[in-house]
């Protein structure tokens, strides 16, 4: 999530514009937050994959 996406609650305003002392302080801690934390599906994704490549392994060796 994105601070471009929300809207704060105190000013009405998009969080991104940073127009009140909320808007800027929610608006730093998304930008430190940045892309180390990966999101719920990417690790479901990651799961899915490693499954099936195990599952793939698992066949070419007959095991």
């Amino acid at each position: 999530m994105s601070c471009e996406d929300l809207v704060c609650a105190r000013c009405a305003h998009p969080v991104a514009e940073g127009r009140c002392p909320l808007c800027r302080a929610n608006r730093e801690r998304l930008h430190r937050q940045g892309f180390g934390g990966f999101s719920p599906t990417v690790i479901i994704l990651a799961l899915v994959v490693l499954l099936f490549l195990s599952l793939v392994l698992r066949h070419l060796l007959g095991a």
